[in-house]
Formats: structure tokens, sequence, C-alpha cells
């Protein structure tokens, strides 16, 4: 299956639909983004506007998300800003916290299950445990 994502007039995803593959193979057997994209245009109007996506990140570096966007000069899905704090990293291609999370955590930790989570609120990772 084929995912497709539906883009506003600002680049952001507002849908994601699923075509079935048959959709998408041109007579050679090699899938077509833009069968897909004739196909549901089709279906939605030719002024909607869809850029296939990776459930497996293949291609477009992200998979994509409802919320986030598509930058189209690097041909890249942006997810959602996790945090208000945080900036995009384009070395990256993702979010990055303004502090980086503490690497101390023991083997033992790690085997219990201890990890760090995000706190907005204090701009720091809180251990939990």
């Amino acid at each position: 299956m084929a995912h497709f994502a539906k883009l506003d007039s600002d680049n952001k995803v507002i849908d994601i639909l699923v075509v079935n593959n048959d959709v998408i193979t041109d007579e050679n057997g090699d899938e077509q983004e833009s069968l897909g994209i004739d196909f549901l245009k089709s279906l939605y109007g030719d002024d909607t506007v869809w850029v296939q996506t990776s459930y497996n990140n293949n291609i477009r570096q992200w998979y994509a998300e409802i919320g986030g966007s598509y930058d189209s000069s690097a041909d890249k899905f942006v997810p959602v800003k996790p945090y208000e704090s945080w900036v995009f990293d384009n070395t990256l291609w993702g979010w990055k916290a303004p502090v980086d999370m503490p690497d101390d955590l023991t083997e033992e930790e790690l085997e219990n299950g201890v990890y760090y989570n995000w706190n907005e609120s204090t701009n720091s990772w809180d251990k939990l445990e």
C-alpha cells in the first residue's frame, strides 16, 4: 500500500490516505508517485496537493504526520514540533531539545526501564523511574 499526504497551502499535512499499489503501478510494473497523485486528484479535486510518504521512512526522511509539514526545497517531511522550546536541526533533520539528554543511565537502570523525559516547564530532562 502507498501512503500519500494531503497538504494545505502552507505545506502543512492535513490528511494521510492509503492507495492500493495497483493504482500507482505503471504498465512496466514500476511504482509511480504521479499515478497516485492523479488518482487522488480525481477523487478530491484538481486543486488538492498530494505528496507520497513512506511508512518505513524510505523516502522523504520521515513518515508524514498530520500537523507536520513538507519542505519542498529539501523534499522531506518535517515532524510535528514536540515542545515549544525545541529547535529544528537541519543536519539531523529533526527537532532537538535546547539541552542534550544526559547519557548517564547505568546498565541496571536501563534494564529496569528507567529513562529521561523532557520537562518543558524547567527546560530540562527528568529521570523517570
